[in-house]
């Protein structure tokens, strides 16, 4: 089966957005050369909201991923740059990543909250909008060469 993960940080200060930005850019390059990474999408959503989905082989390639490079690095640096931050994980048959609307049900239904230091109003409540899906978006391939296994474009469906 299938691991899907998605993840919601709302960075609490533009001041932070430019050294958010490029941790974002950075953990993303290691997200596509990660083995057992089969796609994902991220989506930067109004309100300085950054999503994140990804279809994993297994528990154990998310975790290596999440554990290692520049996402290990920058994990310690949300807590104060964030005022928001839930993350949901569910199994499931398939690679196809479900839309940002089912991303944004289950979140509130089953996702968790990660610690922050500076917490919103929102964040123990998990009250927020639903992800509003424009030009900046973007699909995660696994990249040519790397261990990592691409989904079949077939099994994509737009979120």
């Amino acid at each position: 089966m299938t691991l899907i993960s998605a993840t919601r940080l709302r960075v609490r200060s533009l001041l932070y957005l430019p050294q958010f930005s490029w941790a974002n850019v950075l953990s993303a390059r290691q997200l596509t050369h990660t083995p057992g990474f089969l796609g994902g999408k991220l989506l930067i959503d109004r309100y300085r909201n950054f999503w994140t989905m990804t279809a994993w082989e297994d528990e154990a390639a998310m975790r290596s991923f999440r554990n290692g490079g520049a996402h290990r690095k920058v994990m310690p640096k949300l807590l104060q740059w964030c005022d928001e931050a839930t993350l949901v994980h569910w199994h499931q048959e398939t690679p196809t990543l479900p839309d940002w609307l089912e991303a944004h049900r289950r979140m509130i239904s089953e996702g968790r909250l990660s610690k922050v230091n500076h917490p919103s109003p929102n964040q123990a409540t998990k009250h927020f909008p639903e992800p509003r899906v424009g030009r900046l978006s973007r699909d995660l391939r696994p990249t040519p060469g790397s261990d990592a296994k691409a989904v079949h474009p077939d099994q994509r469906r737009a979120g």
